[in-house]
């Protein structure tokens, strides 16, 4: 496993590896829809027909638009989706957002826990 692109995308920063990438949004930000846009192009860019698992590392507060799942749902080749944080008030806000996002989403405290279920996740993929 080795990082191969890093993006400072403004409202967050991405490490893209190579079956998965991590998201760290920045403090205050609120996440909607059209967000999507610029995830979908990073996964074609990065990831084209391969799968791939979006991480969410959660080190800072924001906020975001439940309604926002729904269309990330729509990326074909997006798997799952990982919620990592030691907060437990972070941990309860992913859990209501799970509900909105239509493929496996699970909730860790640390990023080794996420990556080895992302490992998992893939493999079952291509059983």
């Amino acid at each position: 496993m080795s990082m191969f692109h890093y993006y400072d995308l403004g409202y967050s920063e991405a490490f893209i590896f190579d079956e998965f990438l991590v998201n760290q949004i920045r403090e205050g930000i609120t996440i909607t829809p059209k967000h999507n846009e610029k995830l979908k192009e990073t996964i074609d860019k990065h990831f084209k027909d391969r799968p791939v698992v979006y991480i969410s590392n959660r080190i800072h507060s924001y906020s975001v638009d439940p309604l926002t799942y729904i269309e990330t749902s729509k990326i074909h080749n997006l798997l799952a989706i990982a919620v990592v944080s030691d907060n437990i008030n972070y941990r309860e806000s992913a859990a209501y957002e799970s509900k909105f996002y239509e493929k496996p989403f699970a909730i860790f405290e640390t990023l080794s826990e996420a990556i080895e279920w992302v490992h998992k996740t893939i493999q079952e993929q291509m059983d």
